[in-house]
């Protein structure tokens, strides 16, 4: 029962101030301003994508919780929109959403990924503040994605 309920509690974003913390930090103001530049330049927005989803395929899915799924879509959705097959998405949904991607690869983000679990919760922080923003884009993609031939 114990194991249960300690495996529980990790699958939670931890809430309160560190959360709040890595949206004021300056990882994330330059997170934000990162997210500006990779909107104007396709290719470094491409590689941004490939470290994203490296980086997202190395971390614990259980740290981002019920947003891992968005995690994916964001990647899903920003390939589709440098191919030019995907457009449907508002400026400010798309700067939220690479935003989060350019937070979670800075190595030098609020809370060092090398700490167990802790590492992770900052980046989850900025997914989740992203998936909050971007939301609507999101599931609006994932329709398209399931009806698009």
């Amino acid at each position: 029962m114990k194991k249960a309920a300690k495996k529980e509690s990790q699958a939670k974003p931890v809430r309160g101030a560190p959360t709040k913390a890595a949206l004021r930090s300056d990882a994330f103001a330059r997170a934000e301003r990162n997210a500006k530049s990779y909107a104007k330049d396709p290719k470094s927005l491409r590689i941004l994508v490939e470290k994203a989803a490296r980086k997202a395929a190395s971390v614990p899915q259980d740290v981002f919780s019920e947003n891992w799924p968005y995690l994916q879509t964001m990647l899903r959705l920003v390939r589709a929109h440098t191919r030019d097959e995907f457009r449907d998405v508002s400026e400010e949904a798309l700067l939220s959403i690479l935003a989060a991607l350019a937070y979670l690869v800075d190595p030098f983000d609020l809370i060092p990924d090398e700490i167990p679990f802790l590492g992770y919760v900052d980046d989850a922080t900025v997914v989740d503040f992203a998936v909050v923003k971007a939301k609507r884009a999101l599931d609006d993609f994932m329709i398209w994605e399931t009806t698009a031939q």
